[in-house]
């Protein structure tokens, strides 16, 4: 798992802007998700409901100020007491100390919070430990001694996670020069002026022009450019990096790959290449993430399981992070607890979507005006409609600001509007489109076990 790697940065997935060969072997390979939606886009939420199979309300990490609580059922500690060797390398971003250390695990060694890119420093099973190099390359060379070391008579599950290629998007000195002349296009939407959509849009504070800062692009911009070539420095300067941060990931993925190979077990394990969540390129003229729209809700998801997987197949079904506990737990035959949310996909690798496989999802971002000034929102997407609602309150969540915003709707028809640049949420032609959705929206809050967002709670 990677951090804020955006599908579309994926060569498998039709990325234009660069290119991912052993990511896309694990897509040649076996299966590549079209359809996989975050439940909540951000780090520590997204990674909570990974490891629970359960929504932020119900697992207690709503923001990126709660901890998970180590006593929770996870997916890895079931394998563990089903005679898995268990190991996470790299970030956990879930909390330290106490009651919020990794718990599952036969082996871990983590990043202190976000952790840093050049000689970072690691927690191995509670104790610091520093280590030279560039963070990507440090993680795969821990996570492939790891597998080299195992014992060979019991089955394994590891969790290489990267930090890479979170702000502030540093790369490694091999990758420094990489795309240096190049112009990476600009998206679509690059120049969009936030017109007929809610004030959330304009609101919010992650601007390629306005918000990145000398940090992160690292550099003083030439003289004499106009407001718009600046923007477009600024982007270059910014998508490098980041794409150079791919690059390394892509590498690391190449290796892991490479060893299952020369361990003989390549047709035996299960692959799964994510990140946790999607990320805006210059979309809609940001960085970061956090909104329900398309470059941020959707996930990157690649399996590679070559006793049940058909190599270079391509599945459109619905799929959530939400399931990807009960699903890893399926595949070892370890039984799903009741108290998991999530449903196993491994009937759709196989081939075989279940009749009543959904057709929508919920969301929901708790973190109000915190960070880059998103308003919170929940909202529903089918395959053909998003329903979005800010009712942009922060309602006492860790590290949201008490600042209410007057509550407004988007609705978006991806059909007609793939890029969401046209709220018709007060259309006429949508009126009982959008009740219906509404009403389906307040349908998955009950299954969710969450609860509609009630004005008078302003009070």
């Amino acid at each position: 798992m990677s951090d804020d790697h955006a599908s579309h940065a994926i060569g498998c997935y039709g990325s234009r802007i660069n290119e991912t060969p052993q990511l896309d072997r694990i897509a040649r390979e076996g299966m590549r998700f079209d359809n996989c939606f975050c439940t909540n886009s951000i780090c520590a939420p997204s990674r909570a409901t990974i490891l629970t199979g359960q929504y932020n309300h119900i697992n207690g990490v709503m923001t990126l100020r709660d901890d998970l609580d180590g006593r929770r059922t996870t997916f890895p500690k079931l394998l563990q007491q089903a005679g898995y060797q268990t190991a996470i390398i790299g970030k956990w971003h879930l909390g330290h100390g106490g009651n919020s250390d990794p718990t599952g695990f036969d082996y871990w060694n983590v990043l202190p919070e976000q952790g840093v890119y050049t000689n970072p420093e690691f927690i191995e099973m509670g104790e610091n430990r520093q280590y030279s190099g560039y963070v990507t390359e440090v993680i795969t060379d821990m996570s492939l001694q790891w597998i080299q070391q195992r014992d060979k008579n019991k089955p394994f599950m590891l969790m290489c996670h990267h930090k890479a290629p979170h702000r502030p998007w540093q790369p490694a000195p091999k990758y420094a020069d990489l795309y240096e002349d190049v112009l990476i296009p600009e998206p679509d939407t690059f120049d969009d002026d936030y017109s007929n959509r809610a004030s959330a849009a304009g609101a919010a504070r992650m601007r390629i022009d306005r918000d990145l800062q000398k940090k992160d692009v690292k550099a003083d911009p030439p003289e004499g450019l106009t407001p718009q070539q600046l923007k477009s420095w600024k982007y270059q300067r910014y998508i490098k990096d980041y794409l150079r941060c791919v690059a390394s990931i892509d590498e690391s993925v190449g290796m892991l790959l490479d060893l299952l190979d020369e361990e003989g077990i390549a047709d035996n394990t299960i692959v799964v290449y994510t990140s946790d969540q999607g990320f805006f390129l210059g979309d809609h003229g940001w960085f970061d993430k956090r909104f329900m729209y398309e470059e941020s809700l959707r996930m990157p998801l690649l399996i590679r399981y070559p006793q049940e997987i058909q190599a270079g197949s391509i599945c459109t079904d619905m799929v959530l992070n939400l399931d990807f506990a009960s699903s890893f737990l399926d595949a070892a035959g370890v039984p799903v607890p009741e108290e998991m949310q999530g449903s196993s996909i491994r009937p759709i690798w196989n081939g075989e979507t279940p009749e009543d496989w959904r057709t929508s999802m919920y969301y929901r971002y708790w973190m109000h005006l915190s960070g880059h000034y998103i308003y919170a929102h929940y909202g529903i997407r089918t395959h053909q409609y998003k329903l979005i609602y800010y009712y942009a309150d922060a309602l006492g969540t860790s590290g949201s600001i008490d600042e209410p915003k007057p509550p407004e709707w988007e609705l978006f028809d991806l059909e007609r509007d793939p890029c969401e640049m046209s709220n018709v949420y007060h259309d006429p032609e949508y009126r009982e489109i959008a009740a219906r959705l509404t009403d389906e929206l307040h349908a998955l809050q009950l299954e969710a076990q969450d609860k509609p967002y009630l004005e008078r709670e302003r009070a």
